[in-house]
């Protein structure tokens, strides 16, 4: 599953082993406990990579058939692409901007997808 976390000023993802279904019934269970409300939904989530990332060929020749209604990957400019994944917006209230976008595909693509974000942040720390 991979987890991708909005704050109003970045976004953080994570690669996790649990399944996706057992990640929401914990998190609506949490909730419940709480008090707190929760909207969940569906819906995409966009990141860009640069293209420069070794991986990145690989990713855009991949788009893997069977993640075909998953992952779409466009080019943005020369210097990157944007992967767009469908799945589920968790948040408070179903307005907010802050949340948790979650989706399922193959741990093999979603391994890679989340090597190739951490690429890019490292990248990005040592360009700064």
């Amino acid at each position: 599953m991979l987890k991708l976390t909005y704050t109003e000023t970045d976004f953080y993802l994570e690669y996790l082993a649990q399944s996706l279904e057992d990640w929401v019934q914990a998190r609506v269970i949490l909730a419940l406990r709480i008090g707190q409300s929760l909207c969940v939904e569906p819906s995409t989530a966009s990141f860009l990579l640069p293209v420069y990332l070794l991986g990145v060929d690989v990713l855009k020749k991949s788009e893997i058939s069977s993640e075909r209604e998953i992952m779409t990957i466009c080019v943005c400019d020369s210097e990157y692409i944007e992967v767009t994944l469908q799945g589920s917006w968790i948040s408070s209230g179903c307005n907010d901007a802050n949340g948790v976008f979650v989706t399922k595909m193959s741990d093999r693509t979603e391994f890679f997808l989340h090597k190739l974000w951490q690429e890019a942040q490292i990248c990005q720390e040592v360009r700064s």
